[in-house]
C-alpha cells in the first residue's frame, strides 16, 4: 500500500500525521499595476513642483525680523529686498544674508529661513562695540574682531575709547595701525565687567605698551595684549586691596604694583 513500510521484521508502519504540505506560488506584479503605480508617482512629483513653483499658494506674504537691539526690525526687512509674491522656494537665502551684511555692517550674523506656507524669517545678531574711535565728532564702533562697523554721534556708555598715540614709532612701522589696534580690543574685550565700566580711555603707545584710564583719573598700565585673563585678576586683586590707589601695573602679572601718586 503506497504510503506505508516495513520493517525488518515485517511491522508495517504508517507515515507521520499532520497537515498537509501547501504549496505557495508566488506571482509576479502585473505590468498594469507597475504602470499605474510608476504614473501616480510622476504625477505626485508634478504636483509637488507645481504646488512650489507655479501656484498662489506657496508665495512671500510676510518676511520677519527677529534679534535686534540697535537696529529696528523694519531696516532689517526693507535691507534683506525679498519681494512680496514671489514663489517661496525660489527665495536664495545665501544670496538675502549676503545682502543683508552689505547694506548693513552691524549685522554680524543672520539666519534667512523659510516657514512654510507664507513667510520669511530673518534672526540677527549684531555686532557689539568694544572700542570706540573719535574724529570729527563722531564715534567709529569696532567690534571683538576689530572690524569698523558702524558711526555713531552720541557715545555708547559703557565702551571705551582707543587712543592710538603710537604715531610714527617703531612699533607702528612694525606692526602697521590696523595690528595696534587689534591688540587693543583685544583688552578691551578681555576686561572683567567690573573694570570695563570703569575704563574710559584704552591708549596704545606700542605692542607691549598699552594703558587703561579709568574713572576718577587711575590709570593701569597693562602691556601687551598677551596673558591678559591673568592680568585681569592681578588687577582686580590690587583695586580691592589698594582703594586708594591711583596708579596700577599689571604688565608682570606675577610681579604687579600700585601707588597713590
Amino acid at each position: 500500500m503506497a504510503g506505508t513500510t516495513t520493517d525488518r521484521r515485517g511491522t508495517r508502519n504508517s507515515p507521520p500525521s499532520g497537515p498537509p504540505l501547501l504549496r505557495i506560488r508566488l506571482r509576479r506584479p502585473r505590468r498594469r499595476t507597475l504602470i499605474a503605480s510608476l504614473a501616480g508617482a510622476v504625477l505626485l512629483g508634478v504636483g509637488a513642483v507645481w504646488v512650489l513653483y507655479g501656484s498662489d499658494w506657496a508665495r512671500v506674504e510676510r518676511v520677519n525680523a527677529e534679534g535686534t537691539t540697535v537696529l529696528r526690525p523694519r531696516q532689517v526687512v526693507a535691507a534683506a529686498g525679498v519681494p512680496a509674491g514671489e514663489q517661496l522656494a525660489s527665495v536664495d537665502t545665501d544670496e538675502v544674508a549676503a545682502r543683508l551684511r552689505a547694506a548693513l555692517p552691524r549685522i554680524a550674523e543672520v539666519d534667512v529661513t523659510r516657514s512654510w506656507p507664507d513667510s520669511i524669517d530673518l534672526k540677527v545678531t549684531e555686532r557689539r562695540p568694544q572700542l570706540l574711535i573719535e574724529a570729527g565728532g563722531r564715534f567709529t564702533e569696532v567690534d571683538a574682531e576689530g572690524v569698523r562697523f558702524a558711526q555713531v554721534r552720541k557715545r555708547p556708555d559703557g565702551v571705551p575709547l582707543l587712543e592710538l598715540a603710537a604715531g610714527d614709532s617703531p612699533s607702528r612701522r612694525r606692526f602697521g595701525a590696523d595690528r595696534l589696534r587689534r591688540e587693543a580690543v583685544r583688552v578691551a574685550a578681555g576686561l572683567p565687567a567690573e573694570v570695563r565700566r570703569d575704563t574710559r580711555v584704552v591708549k596704545v603707545g606700542s605692542y607691549d605698551s598699552i594703558t587703561l584710564e579709568l574713572t576718577g583719573g587711575r590709570t593701569v598700565r597693562w602691556g601687551s595684549g598677551e596673558n591678559g585673563r591673568a592680568k585681569s585678576r592681578t588687577l582686580l586683586a590690587l583695586l580691592k586691596a589698594a582703594r586708594g590707589a591711583r596708579h596700577f601695573d599689571v604688565s608682570a602679572p606675577t610681579a604687579p604694583a600700585a601707588s597713590g601718586s
